[in-house]
């Protein structure tokens, strides 16, 4: 799990994750978590969110905001094979800041 750990520290000390959690009511490390959650939950069967749900203790709320700030279940699709490793596992940052109007 090192690659894991370390992008999800390097995503939950991204400003725009820190801001949305607290939009949310989160701290950014639950943020981070969810996200990935979301990422890994997408490619599975079954519905993304109640999936993530189950493997992070969330509120099926919370990881709805968290999805609809990520730009839906369209935008999971890239991130879930960034953080499934392999070559795009390092632009995991400038994906998000893509995400949230950064670049």
């Amino acid at each position: 799990m090192g690659l894991l750990d370390g992008i999800l520290g390097q995503v939950a000390g991204n400003p725009e994750i820190a801001n949305l959690a607290g939009k949310i009511g989160l701290s950014p490390e639950q943020v981070a978590a969810a996200i990935s959650a979301l990422g890994v939950a997408h490619t599975q069967p079954g519905d993304t969110v109640a999936g993530a749900a189950e493997s992070t203790g969330l509120s099926p709320d919370a990881l709805q905001q968290i999805l609809g700030h990520l730009g839906g279940e369209g935008a999971l699709g890239n991130l879930g094979a960034m953080l499934g490793g392999g070559d795009n596992a390092g632009g995991l940052g400038g994906m998000l800041g893509g995400l949230f109007g950064k670049s």
